[in-house]
């Protein structure tokens, strides 16, 4: 008999929480910096559907280079009917090899067309890339900003309980009304409600961060911060809208449209088959060949549907080519100007803050000697609120505008070209 059972469930207890533990530490970790965490996002989700979609305009080309495949066909003659066919005396055996001919230049079409449609479709993944790095880029920044917005709520919550502790003993002095420190308690349990608000916010960020880089675990937190680092300006230099990724995808999709119609006319013509074969003459024992053309008429189907849908197609291409630079002109003439805005948004949320801040310091100094009512604190703290909050939206519109300026020229937000 075990003279410890109860050590051993002791230690049994002990080596089950410790491995819930490891698995709880497995499961969660904070994201890595940026620029690491994007050259990790290789199996992510979206760069898959980007891969599969240009290894399948691949594997089209490569088909596209087949040419029709041969046939060999076998067939008797003159056996099993009556007399003098009745046995297999003469009985006439052919052995027959058919080619099909692509005629009229549609075999070069096909190929041109997939080439293109290749060229298409890596830039329409180089363009993908870029849009996902920037998705990327602003889901880890939304992470950074939820972590500033509960510092602040914390901040405020920890500013609005030192202030009813304050009312409190002004109250319990004579010196205040019962009314004030029930508007001090409103105050403090409304800015604990936005703490928790805010910190719901991080966790959804964060699990949108954790999905979009198709993490097997949560993240926890990210270790980078991409807000200061873009805070000094960034050199914008000339920028051409037709070299943006957007506008060179839709003009590859223009250009692989037109051969497409190419290809869907060229298949109207029709194919020649070319017949070659042996004969075997049973009742005279000799072979002999025998040789033909065969030529399909053209009577029911002329592809005009496909070449009717080929021919949407590229107009559609074309619109959409247009929509396209219209939007790159569009947006390299909107870059610069919002980055000259936001900088100077950023640098006015400034001198809001230390006005707050001074004013928030003066109205508790008052109020704590008496000479001040406990709206004017509260009016104070308010503003140095919404001031705080002011210094995050201007951040965040920084962030935005150089994220747009970095899409144009097909980098990363941090500078580094995208493949």
């Amino acid at each position: 008999m075990d003279a410890f059972p109860g050590w051993q469930r002791i230690c049994a207890f002990a080596g089950s929480l410790a491995a819930a533990c490891v698995a709880t530490v497995a499961a969660a970790q904070t994201a890595p910096p940026f620029a690491q965490l994007l050259r990790e996002t290789n199996d992510a989700p979206r760069v898959g559907i980007i891969e599969a979609d240009i290894d399948r305009a691949q594997g089209l080309a490569r088909q596209a280079r087949a040419r029709p495949n041969p046939e060999i066909s076998v067939y008797g003659e003159n056996f099993g009917g009556s007399s003098p066919y009745r046995g297999f005396d003469q009985t006439e055996t052919t052995v027959q090899y058919n080619q099909p001919l692509e005629l009229g230049g549609k075999r070069s079409a096909r190929i041109a067309a997939g080439d293109a449609a290749v060229v298409a479709a890596q830039a329409r993944g180089v363009q993908g890339r870029i849009d996902f790095a920037l998705d990327l880029a602003r889901a880890y920044a939304a992470v950074e900003v939820a972590n500033r917005r509960i510092d602040i709520a914390e901040d405020e919550v920890e500013e609005a309980t030192d202030d009813l502790k304050v009312a409190r003993a002004l109250v319990g002095a004579g010196k205040e009304a019962r009314l004030r420190q029930l508007q001090a308690e409103t105050e403090l349990g409304t800015l604990q409600s936005d703490l928790d608000g805010a910190r719901a916010t991080k966790t959804a960020a964060l699990a949108r961060l954790s999905a979009l880089a198709g993490s097997n675990v949560t993240y926890v937190d990210i270790s980078d911060s991409l807000l200061d680092r873009l805070a000094a300006r960034p050199a914008t230099g000339p920028i051409d809208p037709l070299q943006s990724a957007s506008y060179l995808a839709a003009q590859a999709d223009q250009q692989a449209a037109m051969l497409h119609v190419t290809a869907e006319r060229k298949k109207a013509i029709p194919n020649v088959t070319a017949q070659i074969g042996v004969r075997r003459l049973e009742v005279t024992n000799t072979t002999a060949l025998v040789a033909g053309i065969a030529v399909p008429l053209n009577l029911f189907d002329r592809n005009r549907g496909n070449i009717a849908a080929a021919e949407a197609e590229q107009r559609g291409a074309e619109a959409r080519a247009q929509a396209a630079r219209l939007e790159a002109e569009a947006n390299a003439r909107a870059a610069v100007a919002l980055i000259e805005a936001a900088d100077t948004r950023a640098a006015s949320a400034d001198r809001t803050m230390k006005t707050a801040e001074e004013t928030y310091r003066l109205a508790r100094i008052a109020y704590e000697a008496g000479k001040a009512p406990l709206i004017e604190l509260l009016a104070a703290r308010h503003g140095l609120g919404m001031a705080r909050g002011v210094i995050i939206d201007a951040a965040t519109a920084r962030f935005d505008a150089r994220a747009m300026l970095a899409r144009l020229k097909g980098l990363t937000i941090t500078g580094e070209p995208v493949q």
